[in-house]
Parts: C-alpha cells; structure tokens; sequence
C-alpha cells in the first residue's frame, strides 16, 4: 500500500501514487459560467467582470469557460446586455487563456432543437467573436443531436470538447459511458469532458470511470463536479489518481455549494507531486476579495443550499437549475414547497425514461414537476416540451417513457425516432427576414432565431428604437 513506502515528496505522496505521472494537472475556470449559474442565477453583468479579467488571465489556467450555458439567454432577457459583445471584451483582456462556451448540440444556447443553419451560422459567428473551445454536449447523449455542431466547429477550425453526461439510472453504466465518448473521439473531439452535473459521483466511481476512459481513448479527459453531494473534492482527487488531465475548478470564493470544488486546494494538495500545476496561490488574494465583493452584489439571486444536499443522489438536479428553482418557487411564493418538487422531480425523471438531468431536459423535468406539485394533479397539465420530448423532438431517452406520461402527453399518437433536426426547415434567412431592418448585425439575426419572444424588445432597446411592431 502506498501509505507505507517512504515519502518522497514534502506532501509525503511516491511518485507511483498517481496515473499519468509527470503530467501537470491542468485547470478550466468556470466562475464567470457555471460558478455563477450555480451560485447566483448567471446575473453577473460583463462591466463586473471586467476588473478581473486580466488578473484571472495570469493565473494559468488552461481554458476559461465563460459563455454558453444560460449566460445568452440571461443577458438577453434579463441584464439587457449584447451576449456577443461579452466575448468580444474577454477577448481584448484575455491574451493567454483560450475561451470556451458550452454548446447544448443542436440546442445551441436555446431550449429546443433548431436547423442546421443556424447551428452552423452560431458557431461561424461564436468563433469569429473570440471562442476557441467549443463543449458541446447534448443532454439525452444522443450524438445525432451533435452531429451539426461538431462539423461547423471542424469548418471554423476550433477545438472540440466532447462530453459525457454523468448521471446514476438503471441505463447507465462505465461501459456506455466509454462507449460514447469513443464515438465522439471517432467524430472529432479533441478532449472529452466528464460532466458530474448533480454533484453525484462517488470517488470510487470517479477513479473507475476515469480509469476506463484513459484506457480507452487517445485524448485527454477532463472532469467536473458539483460540490452539491459533498463528494466533488474526493471524487476529483480520484480522478487525479486516475490519470485525469484537468479539472473544472472555481477560485474560492466562488466554489462549493452547487459550484465546483476550489482550484487553490488542489494547487496546495498537488504542490511537490509528480502532477504540480505550478500554479501560485499568492495572486488569489485580491481576485477572491472582487469576487467576494460581487456575490454581496447579488445577494437577492443567492442560492440557498448551504453546506451539502445528499438529496441531490436522487433528484439528481444541478447546480445551475437548482439555484433557478429556488429564484422561481420564491418569486412564486411557494419556496416552503421545495421537498415536495425535489421528491417529485425524481418521479417524473423516471417517467421520462432517465434522461441526465442537462439542459434542456432539466428545465423539462423541473418545470412539469412544480406543475405537478401545484396543481395537486400529475401530468394534469402536460408542458407542450414534455409533449415534444415524447414526441422524440429531443432525441432518443436513454430508457422507456413511462405508458401513463405518454398517454397524458400524445394520446393516441406515436413517438417518432429520427434525428429531430432532419424534420426542421432552414431557418436563418427566414429569421432575417421577419426580423427585418430591426437587426443589424447577423449576431442580432441569430439572437431573434434562439430568442424571438424577447429578442424585439432587446433589439429596440440596443438600437434605441421606439414603437412598431414585427
């Protein structure tokens, strides 16, 4: 056993104590992404990031992860805010860190499936602004979903992070796991990202899933975890025996709870090892007093898990939904009705055939069951997604959906099996031409396409336009 040969590093760690020996543990920051998602609603505005960004750029991370996700739609709907021009600005102060986005697949940014021209279309635009990596996941792990945007990010000459979706069913096991992301190195992935989206994994699951993945597949893999299940720290430890090459992680003051472990743990924990990042801790003082100071700033969209929610082995939500959960039942009025949605949000996810509880399909299983919860009835009122969801518009589930959701949600008709975007026309030009002189830009054209309910009312509001309708 390791623990009784002599040390041979000051952390008293042998050299044989990792996999992947002598390789640096490389680190993606996520705090302007999902640290935030998770934590406070995605509502930073791009003006509070900035003071950070140069600072941030020094550290030496290996990617930032700061766009996609909820961050489009939120500085759409909500900061008001051009979500192209974010990129454009992380570019001008970023000069070492390549930037990433999270692509939903044939999702996009969005909440459904849209056609491959716009897919394409985002991606040109996306790359042109400043993105160098694309993670691109779908949430049911159907690759059909990810078909489009693997091949515009190939034509925009970008990096692709594949990405397996981590979730615990009785329909998914290591081996589909290692089965997927072989398919999606076949595809064209240059990494493969292991999302522990619910903070559900196991550090033994961690070093078994990890290891697999290493012996099977030529690139390199990534890992992250919520720190909801109070395992991520572990779990992420594991993976580094394993033979992880990098990790998602938050500066400190932006990590745990619903967020992801913090980067200055492992950077002390890993000092002296054979896998030492070499990263300095000296520069996060001043960066985690900012950010320490922004999470004050937002303290109306605080999430209010404190400390660990071993609930989350079964609702299996993550973080970013869950801190949206919490905004949404308080606006409501409700809040105390929490447990009852969690418990129900497990019943439903069963219904639906276990699909990984990723956008969108998080959204889906939440939203119907609050109706449920609310209403006192279940699938009284079935949401026109659920509908679509069983129609098959958003791919293969994993499992069965239960007779009883499908009765409530299509009656008689019959759930389709092909790729959903194959059914949908172009839509780019007919996008510009409803939109009409109001867009100005392709990126406005895109945004009414994704967004087209609050798009208008943006788009005025960006050009300063008053009245008329579209």
């Amino acid at each position: 056993m390791f623990w009784n040969k002599k040390p041979s590093n000051p952390q008293g760690l042998p050299r044989c104590f990792f996999s992947n020996a002598g390789t640096p543990v490389k680190f993606n920051s996520v705090e302007f992404r999902d640290g935030q998602q998770s934590l406070i609603a995605t509502r930073m505005t791009t003006e509070d990031m900035v003071p950070l960004l140069t600072r941030m750029d020094d550290i030496g991370f290996d990617s930032m992860e700061m766009w996609g996700g909820a961050t489009f739609d939120v500085a759409v709907r909500f900061l008001k805010e051009d979500p192209w021009d974010r990129v454009r600005t992380f570019k001008k102060y970023m000069k070492k860190t390549p930037l990433k986005m999270v692509l939903r697949g044939q999702n996009l940014v969005g909440y459904k499936a849209y056609p491959d021209d716009i897919v394409e279309k985002f991606v040109e635009k996306a790359a042109e602004a400043g993105i160098d990596i694309f993670l691109i996941f779908d949430a049911l792990q159907d690759l059909r979903n990810c078909e489009s945007a693997f091949r515009a990010v190939k034509k925009a000459g970008k990096i692709i992070e594949g990405s397996v979706q981590y979730n615990i069913s009785p329909f998914h096991t290591t081996e589909l796991f290692v089965q997927n992301a072989l398919e999606q190195e076949r595809m064209g992935a240059s990494l493969i990202h292991v999302e522990d989206m619910a903070g559900l994994m196991t550090p033994e699951a961690a070093y078994e899933l990890i290891s697999a993945l290493k012996k099977a597949l030529k690139i390199p893999v990534h890992l992250q975890c919520h720190c909801t299940g109070g395992m991520a720290e572990m779990a992420y430890w594991e993976a580094i025996r394993a033979g992880a090459d990098g990790l998602d992680v938050c500066v400190s003051s932006m990590s745990m709870g619903p967020a992801q472990p913090p980067v200055e743990s492992f950077i002390a924990a890993l000092k002296g090892t054979s896998r030492d990042p070499n990263i300095d801790l000296e520069p996060f003082s001043s960066i985690n007093r900012d950010f320490i100071a922004l999470r004050k700033k937002y303290a109306d969209y605080e999430t209010k898990l404190i400390g660990v929610d071993v609930g989350c082995l079964k609702h299996q939500i993550p973080g970013g939904m869950l801190s949206n959960l919490e905004s949404q039942l308080t606006a409501m009025n409700v809040y105390d009705r929490l447990p009852d949605v969690l418990a129900e949000v497990t019943r439903v996810r069963a219904d639906m055939g276990y699909p990984p509880l990723a956008t969108p399909t998080s959204q889906m299983c939440g939203a119907q069951a609050t109706t449920n919860v609310l209403t006192g009835s279940r699938y009284s009122m079935v949401s026109r997604e659920i509908k679509d969801y069983c129609r098959g518009m958003y791919g293969l589930p994993p499992g069965p959906v239960s007779p009883e959701l499908l009765e409530k949600a299509l009656g008689d008709e019959k759930p389709g099996t092909g790729k959903p975007a194959d059914l949908l026309p172009p839509g780019f030009e007919e996008a510009r031409r409803t939109i009409g002189s109001l867009a100005k830009t392709e990126e406005d054209v895109l945004t009414y396409a994704l967004f087209p309910n609050y798009a208008v009312d943006f788009l005025k509001s960006k050009y300063s336009v008053s009245g008329g309708t579209i």
